[in-house]
């Protein structure tokens, strides 16, 4: 499979590859083994956009590409309008049983095709060229008009927020205030208000005063304005918010009330989305299977695990890619020689394709697993990582350097992450290939 990448897009996938991270774009190119879910997520994507809500969640151990799925679906929902957020929950500054901090992340994190985080005020002012665009287009009012057009745009604002007005009228009445600063040219209170949509703490009491608006949000609160927000992402041109909140399984490491609570807030969302409350959300979920099928994860809330509950076969090549669970079985020495191909054909060069073949490629993957315990599955980003800045790098700029005769495989400490570094062997000699 070859997939087109501009020259823009392949300096940003290697340099990523060569830092150790998971490229921002581009990977549809790098995608190995994911064709399988395609159909299927293309299918949810299209369900949201209709106004529909999805949750997913998605297993997998350390090293099984979890990020990396949840960053190619972001990018195959932002091609299709969505706004997308990634939100990495942590006992300490992402706590999931206080939603007005996840919602306070997710908007700091939104994303659309045309803007990057935080993409709020750009999505807000769409919304309110929209209503205008709408009001020109009905007739009732001309660009001439200055007066009549702000008018009917009042009144149309006022039509689409009767809905949010009746669950969450705070928001609604932020809403107006952020659009009248607009038109009276006060961009500070308009930009106080919008971090106040976002959720963010200590907003100017006379800002919040302004719109009529007090306090900070809580964690009910937050739900609400997630709502709030599907309304106006919708009306602005976006059908819907591809929500990711990855590391879930940090849960099982927190105190015991904590993680309950958070298990309670899981399940609450989960039963909001299949009742219909969040229409055009797309919520994505990211653990291990420890914590799915855990005592001190999933399975410590009943309620939970039965909405979670899905039943994996011995083959993962038959897993149902429509359940409610999804997983990913991992890399395989044969899918990180592919996945090192991909890599290989991004990067170009002339020297690279002689000095850096197939078997070549296997040969690496075989002695970056074996520096890690032979844990094949832990392996895939040291192995990107040392494929692109310490061979790919230096055959293409060295004429009489051969990563055969002059490279030997090392692995320091301070290069690895805490995994990694459990996964060494502990026989430390160098590896020579």
């Amino acid at each position: 499979m070859t997939v087109e990448v501009s020259a823009r897009r392949r300096r940003d996938i290697i340099d990523a590859l060569r830092r150790g991270v998971v490229p921002a774009n581009g990977l549809d190119a790098l995608a190995v083994g994911l064709d399988r879910f395609t159909v299927a997520l293309d299918e949810d994507l299209d369900r949201v956009a209709g106004a529909g809500s999805v949750f997913k969640a998605v297993r997998g151990e350390y090293g099984a590409g979890k990020t990396f799925f949840t960053r190619w679906l972001g990018e195959r929902a932002k091609r299709r309008g969505f706004a997308v957020a990634e939100v990495q929950i942590s006992e300490l500054e992402t706590p999931l049983h206080r939603m007005e901090t996840v919602y306070r992340r997710l908007v700091e994190q939104l994303a659309t095709e045309q803007f990057p985080p935080s993409a709020l005020r750009p999505v807000l002012d769409n919304w309110i060229f929209a209503l205008e665009e709408d009001v020109l287009a009905a007739g009732t009012a001309t660009e001439a008009d200055a007066e009549a057009l702000d008018r009917a745009v009042g009144a149309l604002l006022e039509t689409r927020l009767a809905d949010i007005s009746r669950s969450t009228p705070a928001f609604a009445a932020a809403l107006r205030g952020y659009r009248s600063a607009l038109a009276d040219g006060d961009d500070v209170t308009a930009g106080g208000l919008a971090a106040w949509l976002g959720g963010q703490p200590h907003v100017a009491a006379a800002t919040r005063r302004s719109a009529g608006v007090k306090g900070d949000l809580d964690h009910f609160g937050a739900l609400n304005f997630l709502r709030g927000l599907l309304t106006v992402l919708s009306d602005s041109g976006h059908p819907g918010l591809l929500l990711v909140l990855d590391e879930v399984e940090t849960l099982q490491r927190v105190r015991a009330d904590a993680r309950d609570k958070a298990l309670n807030a899981l399940r609450q969302l989960v039963d909001d989305i299949y009742a219909g409350r969040f229409p055009g959300l797309f919520l994505v979920v990211t653990g291990t299977p420890a914590f799915f099928d855990g005592p001190q994860g999933v399975q410590r809330l009943a309620p939970l695990a039965q909405r979670l509950a899905t039943d994996f076969g011995p083959e993962p090549r038959w897993d149902n890619p429509r359940a409610t669970q999804l997983r990913l079985p991992g890399f395989t020495e044969d899918s990180l020689v592919q996945l090192g191909a991909r890599v290989r054909e991004i990067y170009g060069g002339e020297r690279v394709p002689t000095f850096v073949d197939d078997r070549y490629l296997g040969e690496l993957a075989r002695a970056v697993a074996g520096r890690l315990g032979g844990q094949v599955g832990v392996a895939p980003r040291v192995y990107l990582k040392k494929l692109v800045a310490d061979v790919l790098d230096r055959v293409d700029q060295f004429p009489d350097w051969d990563p055969r005769q002059h490279y030997g495989l090392t692995l320091r400490p301070d290069e690895l992450t805490d995994v990694e570094r459990n996964a060494v062997a502990a026989d430390d000699v160098e590896l020579s290939m």
